[in-house]
């Protein structure tokens, strides 16, 4: 993913409220989120990279869930690289904790191009970035992720951020609402453009929330919501390719062990 806003209780009712946008190149094959098969981890609820087999965004019955997004810094990409969405599957299926889990995905992490990684259970949430080698954990408060480090104040996160506390101060916390948070186009101003490699005309075309180019785009939309009972609320949106319309919605709504 390319994208992720969150609250880390700061609604009464929701200790964990995330929204995320997943960018990719429109001809990468995808599966959309769903339960996985019986003999492929059925306790994982994610959508599927179907050229390397891994995962962005996911979640299990049991309430570990994890979130990744790219750290893009062009001149630094090693081609050979294995593929970063495993680190998110490996998690889903393994039965440690995510902060356990962070201390050992960091022995190995400069094998892989520049992420960021979101972790997440009862006990609670954690990022690490293997360009920072840094495990944090997170505090009470709203945060986003892009493609730089966590809360590295680009315009887009900013909105959405901003955004996304507007909306739990006004408790408007509907589909609606929280899409609209990143179906959200507008471009930065090329003074607040990064630097990260790319050219000034494709750093111009990245730079909103929901992108939309030739190639490479804004390709699915998730919200994950966990209220305090323990109830999962996980929806994704997927889109036509270089397009706002919606081509596919997958709706789950389970329980999951507060204790």
């Amino acid at each position: 993913m390319c994208l992720i806003a969150f609250a880390n209780h700061v609604h009464p009712n929701y200790p964990l409220l995330l929204l995320a946008n997943r960018d990719e190149f429109y001809m990468r094959p995808t599966r959309n989120a769903q339960f996985w098969t019986p003999e492929l981890h059925p306790e994982i609820l994610a959508g599927k990279d179907l050229q390397a087999g891994g995962a962005w965004l996911g979640i299990t019955k049991t309430g570990k869930w994890a979130a990744l997004t790219n750290y893009r810094d062009i001149r630094n990409i090693k081609p050979n690289a294995p593929s970063r969405g495993e680190i998110v599957l490996h998690l889903l299926q393994t039965n440690i904790s995510p902060e356990k889990y962070l201390m050992q995905i960091s022995k190995n992490a400069k094998e892989y191009n520049g992420f960021n990684l979101l972790v997440g259970d009862k006990t609670g949430i954690f990022h690490y970035s293997n360009e920072s080698d840094k495990i944090t954990v997170i505090e009470d408060g709203i945060y986003g992720l892009s493609n730089a480090l966590l809360n590295t104040p680009w315009p887009k996160l900013q909105s959405a951020k901003n955004e996304l506390a507007k909306c739990i101060h006004e408790n408007n916390l509907t589909p609606s609402s929280l899409f609209g948070i990143l179906n959200n186009e507008n471009l930065a101003d090329d003074t607040q453009l990064p630097q990260t490699g790319l050219s000034v005309e494709m750093e111009r075309a990245v730079s909103p929330i929901f992108i939309k180019t030739e190639k490479y785009g804004t390709r699915c939309s998730s919200i994950l919501m966990i209220d305090k009972s323990g109830k999962v609320n996980f929806i994704e949106r997927s889109f036509i390719p270089g397009q706002k319309t919606v081509a596919a919605e997958q709706s789950f709504e389970f329980y999951i062990p507060i204790k």
